[in-house]
């Protein structure tokens, strides 16, 4: 059973800077709210590097590997060089099977970099606009790839530019139809979308057609904007990569009026850049920088909006953006900063999402495969599957609005548990541990519980162990019997110095099955009940 996870008091409603106590239980919650899952070696370097450094360290945006060939039916690319600017074949058939072969690199690609990301917020904050910007995988991997590559570069940058480089995205314009959106036939998805989920958020109705925020009479005048880019190169055997090319006699060169919402602004005919101008006005409404700091909030500290935080935290945030020309950096920086992210009430308030689980086993434990280049590509695609069959495709969301536990009230992230899923949970949580693995290709991969156990303070101490094991992978101190029953799977009812014996044989001589088995094995017998905890389940 998940503990309920409400908030109780007291609440720290301060955005200034965090003066408190900077210890394991600080630096944990940071990283396991950045991260997908912290080793105890990297809370200890928080904890050694300070509150302010370890903040500004995460807040790196690095280059990362590109996806590679490896499906043998991929025949253009050599076999581990990168597709992204390849053609494709001539002939539908020929050119879907290297689709095919080009999803599954990409697929790949997107989950490794999820065990590979060091200790950096990129991939948090890449997932985070991926449910924001909600668009599933283009009939063109190249133009998939374009996409996540864009989501990546601009996940601490501007905001406004953000949007605009999403609006004219290969990937975006064939998935809300902006490829098909013209003078002869004006099309309103993504005219809707930019306002309900990806600017200003759609608010209550307050009369026929009027949303608060904006009216359906902003969304029609949007359309008109939009119209003229279409997607060129689609698994062309010619182009390199697919395109948004305008093409100006598909454009509406009428002049577009906006409600009073936008202060009757009219947009005048601008050509391929008039779709700038018209989020140009968008973002003169103070509206946009409070909607997408709620979501940041609620994606990186909790999901229940109080009064309190809704007077006292998001208007902070809101302000810090509109100071800074909606740069995201800085709110990242006052948010992660803040007294307020570090309330013990917030520790554990949040259900870890599939991928947050998964990794938040693999990561802490330094278990990243090291077969050969289709050995691991099947391996997180394996994973991908996994984390598919608890409720989340990575590069797939269920609709336009994301995942529906970023915002379903009153559930949010409970809603990645149910009966189903929760086995699921414990399934993989067994498989990884006291079983044999993940099957690939005759290879078996599961956590590496020696790489844990060797990474601990003090490995030979039964009672450092089960305390440093506590530190990485509870969000909140678990109960004293709780901890000694998990002494007791370690040290098999034993006494304490039986353990000190054992790790001290394998110490001595590591390569030695004889002695590193019962050590990896208690150590995993741990690990498969922490797994299954329910305050694993939570971060």
């Amino acid at each position: 059973m998940i503990p309920d996870q409400i908030v109780e008091g007291p609440l720290t409603m301060s955005m200034d800077p965090y003066n408190g106590t900077w210890t394991q239980q600080e630096a944990g919650h940071l990283l396991r709210r950045t991260t997908f899952g912290p080793t105890f070696q990297q809370i200890q370097s928080a904890v050694n590097l300070g509150m302010d450094a370890t903040v500004n360290s995460l807040l790196q945006i690095n280059p990362t590997g590109l996806p590679l060939s490896y499906d043998p039916n991929e025949t253009i690319s050599a076999f581990g060089t990168t597709w992204i600017n390849s053609v494709y074949p001539a002939g539908a058939a020929s050119a879907q099977v290297h689709e095919n072969a080009r999803i599954k690199s990409l697929g790949a690609w997107l989950i490794k970099r999820l065990n590979t990301e060091n200790t950096t917020i990129a991939e948090k904050m890449c997932l985070f606009w991926q449910n924001h910007f909600a668009a599933v995988l283009a009939p063109d991997s190249r133009a998939s790839y374009q996409y996540h590559l864009l989501i990546r570069n601009s996940s601490l940058g501007n905001f406004k530019q953000f949007v605009k480089d999403m609006t004219i995205d290969p990937t975006m314009l064939i998935f809300l139809n902006g490829a098909s959106n013209n003078v002869y036939s004006p099309n309103e998805n993504y005219a809707r979308e930019i306002l309900e989920l990806f600017t200003i958020g759609k608010g209550p109705q307050i009369g026929p057609g009027d949303y608060t925020n904006y009216t359906e009479n902003d969304v029609a005048a949007g359309a008109k904007v939009f119209t003229g880019y279409t997607v060129d190169g689609l698994r062309s055997a010619t182009l390199t990569s697919p395109v948004a090319i305008y093409y100006d006699i598909l454009h509406d060169q009428s002049t577009k009026q906006l409600s009073s919402h936008f202060g009757n602004q009219t947009i005048v005919a601008n050509g391929a850049t008039e779709y700038a101008d018209y989020i140009d006005v968008i973002f003169q409404q103070n509206q946009v920088a409070t909607y997408i700091c709620t979501k940041l909030y609620r994606y990186f500290v909790n999901y229940d909006l109080t009064l309190d935080v809704q007077t006292n935290i998001i208007p902070v945030m809101a302000q810090t953006m509109i100071d800074n020309n909606y740069e995201i950096l800085p709110v990242m920086q006052l948010l992660l900063k803040s007294q307020h992210f570090y309330d013990i009430a917030f520790h554990g308030a949040l259900i870890r999402n599939p991928l947050e689980l998964v990794f938040g086993m693999f990561n802490p434990c330094d278990s990243v495969p090291n077969f050969d280049l289709v050995s691991n590509s099947d391996l997180y695609i394996s994973i991908y599957d996994f984390c598919q069959n608890m409720g989340q495709s990575y590069g797939a969301p269920p609709s336009v609005a994301g995942w529906i536990a970023y915002y379903q009230a009153p559930a949010f992230s409970k809603l990645w548990v149910n009966s189903t899923t929760i086995k699921n949970r414990f399934d993989l949580a067994n498989y990884i541990t006291v079983y044999t693995g993940i099957p690939i290709n005759g290879n078996n991969f599961k956590v590496n519980a020696l790489n844990l156990v060797n990474g601990l303070s003090f490995p030979d101490n039964a009672i450092a162990v089960i305390d440093d094991l506590c530190t990485v992978f509870f969000p909140k101190a678990i109960s004293a019997a709780q901890k000694t029953l998990l002494k007791f799977i370690l040290t098999g009812g034993l006494p304490d110095f039986e353990w000190t014996n054992d790790y001290n044989a394998y110490a001595a001589d590591p390569t030695n099955a004889v002695v590193s088995t019962p050590v990896r094995t208690k150590v995993e017998q741990v690990l498969a009940r922490i797994f299954q905890m329910p305050e694993f389940q939570t971060i």
